[in-house]
C-alpha cells in the first residue's frame, strides 16, 4: 500500500534543476561505495564456489574481466537500494539532504514498477552514453552530456524521468520536515 506524504490538494513545487544535479552527485558517492561493498560480496560468494585457487587463475588469467554475473548484481544491487528508498520514503540519502523527494502526483510513494522505470530510464541514457564515448572517443562528449543533463534536467517541473516513470521530484518545505520530527 502506498503511502501518503501529504493531502492530493496539496501541491508542493517541482525540484530545481541545481537541487537534483546536488543530490545527484551525493548519491552517485554513497553508491560508489554500495557498489564497493557489493563487488566485495560477489567476490567472496564466488571465490567460495569457483575455489579461492581457481578463481585467482582465473582473474590472473583475465577470464573475470567483463563477468556478466557481476554486471547483473550491481545493476540489481543498485536497483534495490534505490528503489528501497524511493519507495519506502521517497528520498534517498542525497535528496534528504537537499530536501526534494520523488513522489506520484496525488502526493503518495512510488511503486517498485515506476521505481524501476525510472531506474532503467536513467540507466539506459547513461549506458548509451557511456557506449558511444567508448566507441567514438572524446568526441562524443559533445553529445553525451547534453543527453545526461536533459535526462535530469526539469522542463516545466518534469525531467525524462519523471515523464517516463509517471512520478514527480518535488521540494520539500521545511515545515514538514519539521512536523515529521515532532510527530516522532
Amino acid at each position: 500500500m502506498p503511502r501518503r506524504f501529504h493531502d492530493a490538494e496539496e501541491l508542493f513545487p517541482p525540484a530545481t534543476a541545481l537541487k537534483r544535479a546536488l543530490a545527484i552527485i551525493y548519491d552517485g558517492l554513497i553508491s560508489i561505495a554500495v557498489l564497493l561493498v557489493a563487488t566485495w560480496g560477489y567476490t567472496m560468494v564466488a571465490g567460495g564456489v569457483t575455489g579461492w585457487d581457481r578463481y585467482e587463475q582465473m582473474a590472473e588469467s583475465g577470464q573475470l574481466s567483463g563477468d556478466p554475473g557481476l554486471t547483473f548484481t550491481l545493476f540489481l544491487v543498485l536497483y534495490l537500494f534505490f528503489g528501497y528508498f524511493w519507495t519506502r520514503i521517497g528520498q534517498t540519502l542525497g535528496m534528504q539532504v537537499w530536501r526534494i523527494r520523488i513522489e506520484n502526483i496525488d502526493g503518495t510513494s512510488v511503486s517498485w514498477t515506476k521505481a524501476l522505470r525510472r531506474y532503467v530510464t536513467a540507466a539506459a541514457v547513461i549506458f548509451l552514453t557511456l557506449l558511444g564515448s567508448y566507441y567514438l572517443g572524446a568526441a562524443t562528449l559533445f553529445l553525451s552530456i547534453p543527453a545526461i543533463i536533459a535526462l535530469f534536467y526539469p522542463i516545466n517541473g518534469l525531467s525524462v524521468t519523471d515523464r517516463l516513470s509517471d512520478s514527480v521530484v518535488v521540494s520539500v518545505p521545511k515545515e514538514t520536515a519539521t512536523k515529521k520530527s515532532a510527530a516522532k
